[in-house]
């Protein structure tokens, strides 16, 4: 079986990687510098190896591609796009648009078509294939699933194999395909009623922790007026054997789930004229959070951060991933340069990031850590200025939320 996947990003090279074990994999995707070196056997994707890659291309089972026509005579497609918010923060279905209209064009036969990319229920049944009857030149029949993506990059206890899936088909038969398909590379599948359920599903998994998140960052702020530690009120909550989950605070949520996917659950909802209040809110405080941050830095340091130099200690969304999606630190610098601070940052994973370098860890007036990777040294976050404030909780002796 030859299967396209379009987009090579943190989903669709994840996938491209196990299915090659099994399947001629042709990775579609518009970045042709990724491209190139995706076919050089060089991974930019944490938790994709290099080597297995190169395996898969001396195999003849895997290789890269800007070209639609390459996936002309596909037995079964694979969406797997990323689905942003736009700038004013609504659901963004461009990258779904362009690849339904790069299967309408180019596919010349009956396909199974999946979709892995997070959206709101109905965006199998009503957009995605009219979208592709439409852009097809002639008409065809394909066959439609949804089996929601589920990566957590740089997570190594679960991956692509051990993570139970999803899925549900528009039909019987596109649901024992896309069963088939998965069960190749994917311990357990687990089957939905229906496309709306699976999509459903997934975006209230990323709502549960965003709303959880933004009650911890609410209680680190009362607990900061109540003059007590909220890590240590955190731990002693979590000795309760049930009934509790631990969250823990932060200067806000990043990545390509959580800051994301409730707006999809909220905006379907409103359209529907069901309340979303409890979700807007949420994703309000934890949007807030930043600025709550900044707040207590600039009272800590004479009530002014004007010219004074502030080294932001990590800027991925998370530690030990390269990823910056969404992530909490731009609205941390952008609340810091607003208040006429020189703000420059510290991350060695990342290493550039909109057309700026990672400084040196030394040399500020004001260090605020956002995300710390396990490759910094506390002691080197704590020599890097005068005054360090933490928001990961990790850096012994700093101030902190």
């Amino acid at each position: 079986m030859k299967v396209a996947i379009i987009g090579q990003g943190y989903v669709g090279l994840t996938i491209s990687a196990f299915a090659g074990e099994f399947f001629e994999v042709v990775g579609l995707d518009n970045n042709q510098k990724i491209v190139n070196q995706l076919n050089l056997g060089i991974s930019h994707i944490e938790g994709v190896e290099g080597s297995t890659l190169q395996k898969w291309i001396r195999e003849g089972r895997y290789r890269a591609t800007t070209k639609g026509i390459d996936i002309a005579d596909t037995d079964l497609v694979v969406i797997a796009v990323p689905t942003p918010l736009t700038k004013e923060r609504q659901p963004d279905l461009a990258f779904i648009d362009s690849a339904c209209r790069t299967i309408g064009e180019n596919v010349t036969k009956p396909v199974l078509v999946i979709n892995e990319s997070t959206s709101f229920p109905g965006t199998l049944r009503n957009y995605i294939k009219p979208a592709i009857e439409k852009y097809s030149k002639n008409p065809i029949e394909h066959l439609y699933a949804i089996s929601p993506e589920r990566v957590d990059p740089g997570r190594g206890d679960y991956n692509q194999k051990n993570t139970p899936r999803l899925y549900a088909g528009l039909t019987p038969d596109a649901s024992e395909i896309t069963r088939s398909f998965y069960s190749k590379f994917c311990d357990e599948l687990v089957e939905v009623s229906s496309p709306e359920v699976a999509e459903a599903a997934k975006l209230f998994e990323n709502t549960f922790r965003q709303v959880n998140i933004a009650l911890v960052n609410e209680f680190a702020q009362i607990a900061h007026s109540l003059g007590i530690s909220v890590y240590e009120t955190l731990d002693a909550a979590n000795t309760k054997p049930y009934g509790f989950m631990k969250f823990t605070p932060s200067a806000g949520v990043g990545g390509h789930c959580i800051p994301v996917d409730p707006t999809y659950l909220a905006a379907v909802a409103e359209e529907h004229g069901a309340p979303a209040t409890f979700i807007r809110r949420a994703n309000e405080v934890n949007l807030e959070m930043s600025k709550y941050v900044v707040d207590r830095v600039q009272a800590d340091n004479g009530g002014s951060l004007q010219g004074k130099s502030v080294l932001v200690v990590g800027v991925a969304y998370k530690p030990n991933v390269a990823d910056v999606r969404e992530t909490a630190a731009e609205l941390v610098i952008e609340h810091l340069r607003q208040r006429g601070a020189v703000v420059s940052w510290h991350d060695d994973v990342v290493g550039s990031w909109h057309g700026e370098k990672s400084s040196p860890l030394s040399g500020a007036d004001i260090a605020l850590v956002v995300t710390k990777h396990n490759g910094v040294k506390e002691g080197d976050i704590l020599a890097s200025a005068p005054y360090v404030f933490d928001t990961t909780g990790k850096v012994a002796g700093a101030k902190g939320l």
